[in-house]
């Protein structure tokens, strides 16, 4: 039995996994796939992958690509899903924030440096025609470390997937003001060099399985209320991301890379942009 460590945030994107290592799937082909839930999310995955804590991660593109050129010895081997993540922008609903317009020169928290939701504050602020350099940032690790950060005014707006935050929503804590969606497919799988290297046909067989799953995920009889059950949410909201979310089976293309170091380096997020070779493995 080859044992494999992966690491990926406890979101409905996840449940492919969940259900693959519970029905003994993997464990059939011979893999012992050990899950690590890591709800701080992508930055902390990242650090996860250089200290060698995790073999896999489950991660946000943006967030890999930019670590990835800062010397994260890992590879990207698949988009896992194709279609854009929907980030939320929450405030406190007790603030006086109405419009996006409001939040510019204000503070955002973010779960860490180099996370999805400190890299989208950028793309956002962008969007709107405000001063990148003006971003001011509240590390809060969590989506309860940013409940706190927004009720006591340490932070303004906290940007995240929008269906995962929206029982905070219904439920008094946060408004949701606007959505910016990833301007890119919106997790990838990234492995570890060294483990790429000395196990690529374990690789292969761990990608088979979950594209397998991943492409008959939504005719699985009554999945809405089974994710609606296991993550907290309003079956009719689990439709609407259903509809919503695309997995994919393939590995990056160049354009899509092209497109996501293009923006990170004219946000200034990275210095130099990595050759497809030096981010991306082709099996």
């Amino acid at each position: 039995m080859k044992t494999i460590k992966i690491a990926g945030v406890p979101e409905h994107f996840n449940l492919p996994w969940h259900l693959c290592i519970e029905n003994g799937e993997f464990e059939e082909a011979g893999i012992d796939l050990q899950w690590t839930d890591v709800p701080e999310g992508t930055g902390k995955m990242c650090q996860m992958l250089r200290d060698g804590e995790t073999d896999i991660a489950v991660i946000l593109t943006e967030g890999i690509v930019k670590d990835i050129n800062a010397g994260n010895s890992s590879k990207i081997v698949q988009v896992y899903v194709e279609s854009p993540l929907i980030w939320g922008i929450h405030v406190d609903a007790k603030s006086n924030y109405n419009s996006l317009t409001d939040l510019e020169n204000t503070k955002v928290a973010i779960s860490r440096l180099g996370s999805g939701s400190h890299l989208m504050a950028f793309v956002n602020a962008q969007n709107q025609g405000w001063k990148t350099d003006d971003l001011q940032f509240e590390i809060v690790n969590t989506i309860d470390g940013a409940v706190e950060a927004l009720s006591i005014g340490k932070a303004d707006y906290f940007m995240w997937e929008k269906f995962m935050t929206k029982p905070l929503v219904d439920n008094g804590t946060f408004r949701r003001i606007a959505e910016c969606p990833t301007p890119w497919p919106c997790f990838v799988i990234a492995v570890r060099n060294e483990i790429v290297e000395q196990n690529p046909q374990t690789i292969e067989l761990i990608l088979e399985i979950i594209n397998t799953t991943t492409e008959e995920f939504k005719d699985i009889p009554s999945i809405n209320r089974t994710l609606a059950s296991r993550y907290n949410q309003k079956t009719e909201d689990i439709d609407s991301w259903l509809s919503q979310t695309r997995w994919s089976q393939k590995n990056m293309t160049v354009e899509t890379l092209n497109k996501v170091q293009n923006q990170l380096f004219d946000l200034h997020l990275i210095d130099k942009k990595g050759t497809f070779a030096e981010i991306v493995h082709s099996f």
